[in-house]
């Protein structure tokens, strides 16, 4: 199960945050921006000078187990791009994709 879900624009912004509503929530926010700023360093890096490709190599970023839970969740991705009402960009307000999050996320107690 997750605790948080972000869905990142190729622009490295974020269109999609959800996380439980938990006493961390503003630090797994924290997270996933400071997740940004490590993955724009490491592109800002490769224009300054000639870097070894194996550097931008972020690692294995999910275990090999929560493979069905990825895929679940590229899927429902994949149903909000092909909708022909969404604009590429754009905060993702799709109650389909909401509702396939809140099943992945980890109960409240």
């Amino acid at each position: 199960m997750a605790v948080c879900v972000a869905v990142i624009a190729k622009e490295n912004y974020p269109l999609y945050i959800r996380s439980t509503p938990t006493e961390n929530e503003l630090k797994f926010h924290y997270m996933v921006h400071t997740s940004l700023d490590v993955v724009d360093e490491k592109i800002s890096a490769m224009g300054k000078a000639l870097v070894d490709q194996r550097e931008l190599y972020l690692g294995l970023l999910y275990p090999t187990e929560d493979y069905k839970m990825f895929r679940k969740l590229h899927n429902s991705y994949t149903d909000v791009m092909c909708n022909p009402f969404y604009n590429p960009g754009d905060r993702i307000q799709s109650r389909a994709f909401d509702n396939m999050v809140t099943s992945m996320m980890i109960p409240v107690c």
